[in-house]
């Protein structure tokens, strides 16, 4: 986790795009552990190194709606509603909303799937302001078997965070995050857990399938 390469802190002076709380000087370490699937699904603590709960994601209990996922505060307070495009097959499209709201007014980015090829996974973050999407303002892209990813600056080469899986244990996924320094840490846990739920809709998706 060490290996976060080719970033230059410099050139990436406080790049935030929920708060400017949440860029730190130094390397951010994250621990992010999906609990036990529930029928609720998106149930995620995400701690420090320390072992601190930074973030919690819970998922309202709805049948009829589509309210998404709410990434809360250590105080239970909401800060982003990821909610996924409800024709989207395989949850492909993911609109992140400020606080508990899903107003186009609070939107702050959205994700894109652009490949799930060979089970090597790419998807493209665009900011609010990036209307015309055609070029990403972040990519993430996952190595085989979900084992690792990368977050990259737009197009380029320049990770901003990496990504690795540890073994599931009695039904939970634990991933270990390093977020660069000056990097929206909080921006990165959301675009993994949206990550996560993808490969989740995908496997049940297929699991489905072999059944049928």
């Amino acid at each position: 986790m060490e290996q976060a390469t080719k970033v230059a802190a410099e050139a990436h002076p406080a790049n935030w795009v929920i708060s400017p709380n949440y860029c730190a000087p130094h390397p951010v370490e994250l621990t992010i552990v999906r609990k036990a699937m529930t029928i609720t699904h998106g149930n995620f603590d995400i701690t420090g190194v320390d072992g601190n709960i930074v973030f919690k994601v819970r998922a309202p209990f709805a049948i009829f709606r589509n309210p998404g996922i709410v990434l809360l505060d250590a105080a239970g307070n909401p800060i982003l509603t990821l909610r996924p495009k409800s024709s989207s097959i395989f949850h492909r499209k993911w609109k992140v909303f400020k606080g508990d709201s899903t107003d186009s007014a609070n939107l702050l980015f959205s994700t894109k799937l652009s490949s799930a090829f060979q089970f090597k996974t790419k998807i493209d973050v665009f900011l609010a302001n990036n209307t015309r999407e055609d070029v990403c303002d972040f990519k993430v892209k996952q190595s085989y078997w979900e084992r690792s990813c990368d977050v990259y600056a737009g197009n380029s080469s320049t990770v901003v965070a990496q990504m690795h899986k540890k073994q599931s244990l009695f039904g939970k996924d634990k991933f270990m995050v390093t977020v660069n320094p000056n990097i929206d840490y909080a921006f990165i846990a959301a675009v993994i857990v949206i990550l996560c739920e993808i490969n989740y809709s995908n496997r049940q998706s297929g699991a489905a399938s072999a059944g049928s």
